[in-house]
């Protein structure tokens, strides 16, 4: 499972949904399955084939496979940790057909620790030389902070060593657990430690254990935006242009905001070169209709908060506080796709439990 592909490549075919790309993949599946199994000119009868095809469907996609055994392979479809693509590789893999010979896999799935070890810039990345601990907070209960103590590193190579710890942690937690159940790491030597240490063996119980409480305390937890005060904002850019911001005041004082713990901002770019770097009227109009159509997918009732806006510089910024990372993911898709040609939209989604990004607004 060694061969790690972006999906770049541009192909003429067109393939428009996930069930053209599965026919297609079933017309090719037996010469793919030999090139796999022969691990022969895997870049241009695999790699360089099945690349374009899934560029077709949505940029992001990554993809690794090996054989399982010698008479299955594996095609394990991966986002390379990027949050918001997730619902997408899980999606198609989801739409997959059953193809004897073959298993299709949604991310990066977690190996039991004491299968593997990590090899890397000449260190070793294993179960004797690594330990965590967690790191408390009393103002921020809820944020699972962990410190992991790598017995070589040091001033000089701490780069080298951090890099392989954030791999070995991807591949014993998996794709999706390593993204979605720590909030923050930090990467130290033994002359750091300042706690009792545990075993890296253990992390995997500790962060399920620690979910499962999250879980317990949070779960239909929603806030009613409907009396909400909001607050306006209004400062300078560097260049001397204005810019505004608009936040429910409201949801900037809950009490509660771990229980939304993604945050989703929507970036939409225009022309404000004429306006000191405002939309204009029509495009004012098309960003308040691109809002409440997403606003009108995403409702607070189901766990989706609008906290506000920023305008300004040719830039609209729109936050999202969402309780899930899927449902935003498919929805902003969705959007851009809807208003292509008209406005310029990308997004982002991040753990940002106690919504730090925003912090600059509160009182």
């Amino acid at each position: 499972m060694n061969f790690l592909k972006n999906i770049f490549n541009k192909s003429d075919a067109p393939i428009q949904s996930n069930k053209d790309f599965w026919n297609w993949f079933i017309k090719n599946e037996k010469s793919f399955f030999e090139t796999v199994k022969a691990h022969a000119d895997i870049e241009k009868e695999f790699f360089d084939k099945i690349s374009p095809k899934l560029a077709q469907l949505k940029d992001g996609f990554f993809f690794l496979t090996g054989m399982l055994d010698d008479n299955t392979a594996e095609l394990v479809l991966t986002a390379d940790g990027t949050v918001k693509n997730f619902v997408f590789v899980e999606q198609l893999v989801n739409d997959a057909p059953e193809i004897k010979g073959w298993k299709f896999t949604a991310l990066k799935p977690p190996i039991e620790i004491d299968k593997f070890a990590i090899n890397m810039y000449d260190y070793h990345f294993k179960t004797e030389n690594m330990h965590f601990y967690a790191n408390d907070n009393p103002y921020q209960p809820d944020e699972i902070d962990i410190t992991v103590v790598h017995d070589d590193l040091n001033q000089d190579n701490e780069k080298e060593i951090s890099n392989g710890v954030f791999i070995f942690l991807d591949n014993y937690l998996g794709e999706l657990n390593f993204a979605t159940m720590i909030d923050n790491i930090v990467i130290i030597g033994k002359d750091k430690v300042e706690k009792e240490l545990v075993p890296i063996s253990k992390l995997k119980a500790f962060l399920t254990w620690r979910e499962k409480e999250f879980i317990e305390k949070y779960e239909g937890m929603r806030h009613n935006t409907d009396n909400d005060e909001y607050g306006s904002f209004e400062a300078e850019t560097e260049d001397g242009q204005p810019f505004l911001a608009m936040l429910n005041m409201g949801l900037l004082s809950w009490d509660a905001k771990a229980s939304h713990p993604w945050m989703m901002a929507i970036e939409i770019k225009y022309d404000g070169r004429q306006n000191s770097g405002l939309p204009d009227q029509q495009t004012f109009q098309l960003l308040n209709e691109m809002e409440d159509e997403l606003m009108a997918r995403l409702s607070p009732a189901d766990g989706y908060l609008n906290v506000g806006r920023e305008t300004g510089d040719g830039l609209r910024v729109i936050y999202f506080a969402c309780k899930e990372f899927r449902k935003p993911s498919k929805a902003v898709h969705d959007i851009e796709k809807a208003y292509a040609g008209r406005l310029n939209i990308s997004y982002e989604i991040y753990k940002d439990k106690y919504w730090r990004s925003l912090a600059r607004y509160e009182s």
